[in-house]
């Protein structure tokens, strides 16, 4: 009779339904399908099934005879019992009958369950009649497993979460050879890992680029699924150390469909303006940063290249947006955001060491250090001129806080200071942030960045990899040519052109962080956190991260403002290209790595539609996108709202000279605003030529990249809250001026740094109409006059 296969759990093994630990019952049998082995061709069709890409098949092939049967149980052993993590034993039932096959899961902590001991096996192998011997010695293998797995076998530090972290990370470091290490050092796109490259060639890390997705529209589940099939590959090579995936969750889980897209960076730095007295919020980016990181993780991801601090001292950048501020201050605090992600560390906590306190949280990643905002004439990865004061001054000071706050990694910029690549500047990276900020995380590369060391990209590949690795670069971004970066640091350091202490150096930092954020413990991945992934509570948080980032910077006049508007009116206008574009909405960074147009590429609200939920039932809401005069003047408006701006766009396709909304707003916002009272809500990443058009405009709003929520406009256009937000950038009168920061001279923006009206809710305007009513010897008076002064708010007041 053949018994039926059983998953075995760490420490926990079943056999037909009867316990091999007497008094305790552990695990669940498996429902899986039986089949009949009669042949050395059957069998190895079978093992190859068992599990896929897991057995070397030349090894499988060779041990295989038509007569040698012991050769199949020592194979199967030798593979448990070397790499420590899966194997297949097989085992009698009873008699000379046929024998199933028992799957051993290596408990990888000490006096803790694993959740990698729930893979399943595909199908059950059972045998023909076999020899007493093969009988005898299949047990004696399955003893030994069970030996294995009840923890009676070696005792290994580095598995040890009881152990001190620096412990671990000698231990390891002492065990590897140099293929192990330099793979640790290694960062491949998904789209060339498989489970067999990350068992044979060790890699210590995958990440997703821009967009890169398991499939259209994937679910959390999807991801989970996908970056779980990844570990499994490199939990079984020979020491088992996990791999870290990364992406850029750079305003929210932006690459992911369904996720909470927040304002992007230059967004959120209009929320804090340290130079003024403003009712901001302190903890606003560290819920921000705590939201992001339970999504990211919701998919089984541990790892973002988040947050960018640059200060962007020329909106001509193209990745000025994923600034806070022109003003280090600013960008110094919303370094919280590392908060969010991460953790707080204790009060006792070693400064600069990694921190990451939790499943729901993220390791992640100050970048790009430094100077990335600095560059001539805002040209991404381009070179900033700078004397070494006004590098520390201006572009270092985040890189101290960050590092305060227990920041996991630090990528490097593409960028040049003062003609040197930053990628290949020891004196910085390793001078300077190990040396003198005392980080003791990991560096990693942008993506090819050792590429573009040299000039035209990969001309002189060996070379830029030596600068590279000795400038300090821990982990390199490959992402795509692993085996040629593997082969040129082998050869390098065999050469002794690369000493083996700086790679030891490099990735003792990588074991630290892995360590540190518990990888070892829970390499694998669940489902735990999927409904968090776009939850109702975070697209709330959006939202009010999006009416306090908004900038009012003109609101008609002291005796007649423009906002709040009126809910009831007869009809409204709503038009141009931003209006309804919840793609334009969200900018680059969304979906996809340079943005997309329409609504349709995940979920969220537009403008257009938050003003059709905010105004009264009787309110007719008309939308054109570019509405003609007559068309304006046969509608008898009450008002017009327009949104314009700028398309999405990342990086270097970001960069311009220009700085001009989209055609045709500037023909939309001139002619509309000509034929009926407007407020003009600007959508960019950065300021634009307004100067021309101002003049016309009753009310005008800075939005920025506001994200998915656009809810969160509608709040302060419509008075449930005020306006609140600062400039946190300079907004120039023309291009001509640039670069123009506060401070410099001369400074004749259109806006300052700073600026922003302020208004309150109507709530509090009726509020303070009423207790001013109240306290009055001559209540009906007061109270004429309160409609008198604001019309629009009768219907609030009735």
């Amino acid at each position: 009779m053949v018994g039926k296969i059983v998953e075995v759990y760490p420490r926990k093994i079943i056999r037909n339904e009867a316990v091999i630990k007497p008094g305790v019952t552990y695990g669940r049998q498996s429902k899986l399908p039986q089949q009949a082995i009669n042949s050395r061709s059957q069998l190895q069709d079978a093992i190859y099934q068992s599990p896929p890409s897991w057995l070397d098949d030349d090894d499988v092939d060779d041990a295989i005879t038509d007569e040698n049967w012991l050769d199949v149980a020592k194979v199967f052993s030798e593979f448990a019992q070397a790499i420590g993590v899966l194997g297949s034993v097989p085992f009698g039932l009873k008699g000379d009958h046929a024998f199933g096959t028992v799957v051993i899961m290596r408990d990888r902590s000490v006096g803790g369950e694993w959740e990698a001991g729930r893979w399943d096996l595909p199908g059950l192998v059972t045998v023909g009649k076999m020899s007493k011997v093969v009988w005898i010695v299949g047990i004696l293998l399955w003893m030994c497993c069970v030996w294995v797995c009840n923890g009676q076998g070696e005792y290994v530090l580095y598995k040890d979460p009881n152990q001190k972290v620096s412990d671990r990370v000698v231990d390891l470091l002492g065990r590897m050879t140099l293929e192990e290490k330099i793979g640790q050092m290694v960062q491949i796109d998904r789209s060339v890992a498989t489970i067999n490259v990350m068992r044979d060639y060790f890699i210590g890390s995958v990440l997703s680029g821009g967009g890169s997705s398991p499939l259209p529209q994937a679910t959390a589940q999807n991801w989970v699924d996908m970056i779980n099939e990844y570990q499994k590959g490199a939990l079984v090579s020979r020491l088992g150390i996990p791999m870290i995936y990364g992406i850029d969750a750079v305003h929210g889980h932006n690459n992911v469909y369904n996720a909470t897209i927040f304002p992007h960076n230059v967004g959120l730095g209009a929320t804090r303006q340290v130079l003024l007295i403003n009712t901001w919020d302190p903890d606003l980016v560290k819920r921000i940063g705590a939201a992001t990181a339970v999504e990211v993780r919701a998919t089984g991801i541990p790892y973002t290249f988040a947050p960018c601090i640059a200060v962007c001292r020329d909106p001509r950048w193209g990745r000025c947006y994923e600034s806070y501020s022109e003003d280090h201050k600013v960008v110094e605090d919303m370094t919280d955001v590392i908060l969010g992600l991460q953790g707080e560390p204790p009060s006792n906590y070693n400064h600069g060491v990694p921190f990451v306190g939790g499943r729901d949280k993220v390791a992640a990643c100050a970048k790009h250090y430094v100077g990335d905002g600095g560059t001539t004439r805002g040209v991404n990865e381009n070179n900033t001129v700078t004397d070494l004061h006004g590098l520390l001054s201006i572009h270092m000071p985040a890189y101290a806080d960050a590092i305060y706050k227990g920041v996991s990694t630090v990528m490097v910029s593409y960028s040049s200071w003062n003609g040197e690549k930053m990628h290949a500047n020891t004196e910085l990276i390793t001078g300077y942030l190990k040396g003198t900020l005392r980080f003791k995380g990991f560096v990693i590369s942008d993506w090819q960045g050792v590429d573009k060391i040299s000039s035209p990209p990969h001309s002189n590949y060996t070379a830029s990899v030596r600068a590279a690795i000795q400038a300090g670069i821990d982990m390199v971004m490959v992402p795509f040519n692993f085996n040629e970066f593997i082969n040129d640091l082998l050869s390098l350091v065999k050469s002794k052109a690369i000493p083996i202490t700086r790679i030891d150096d490099a990735v003792s930092r990588i074991l630290l962080v892995k360590f540190t954020m518990g990888l070892f413990e829970n390499p694998l991945a669940d489902y735990s956190f999927s409904n968090e992934l776009g939850s109702q509570a975070h697209r709330d948080l959006a939202r009010e991260a999006v009416r306090k980032s908004l900038v009012l910077l003109k609101n008609g006049n002291k005796t007649n403002p423009m906002l709040p508007l009126p809910r009831k009116a007869s009809k409204i206008l709503v038009a141009g290209t931003h209006a309804d574009n919840l793609g334009y909405q969200c900018g680059g960074w969304s979906i996809t790595w340079q943005g997309l147009s329409g609504n349709k590429n995940t979920r969220g609200t537009t403008i257009l539609g938050a003003i059709q939920s905010a105004v009264d039932q009787s309110t007719e809401v008309v939308f054109s996108q570019n509405p003609g005069a007559e068309f304006i003047k046969s509608n008898n408006f009450s008002y017009a709202i327009i949104a314009v701006g700028e398309p999405p766009y990342a990086e270097t396709a970001g960069d311009s000279d220009k700085l001009t909304m989209m055609d045709p707003g500037p023909a939309i916002v001139t002619s509309t605003c000509q034929a009926v009272k407007c407020v003009v809500v600007v959508v960019s990443g950065r300021p634009l030529v307004m100067e021309p058009y101002v003049a016309s405009i009753e009310a005008l709003v800075a939005a920025w990249l506001p994200g998915t929520e656009g809810q969160g406009i509608t709040d302060a256009l419509f008075g449930d809250h005020g306006f609140s937000g600062k400039l946190p950038v300079t907004w120039f009168r023309n291009t001509e001026q640039l670069p123009m920061s506060y401070g410099d001279s001369p400074y004749d923006p259109l806006f300052a740094y700073g600026s922003g009206l302020e208004t309150e809710s109507v709530a509090s305007i009726v509020a303070r109409s009423t207790s001013a009513s109240a306290a009055s010897t001559k209540p009906c008076l007061v109270t004429v006059l309160c409609l008198f002064l604001f019309p629009r708010y009768a219907s609030f007041t009735s």
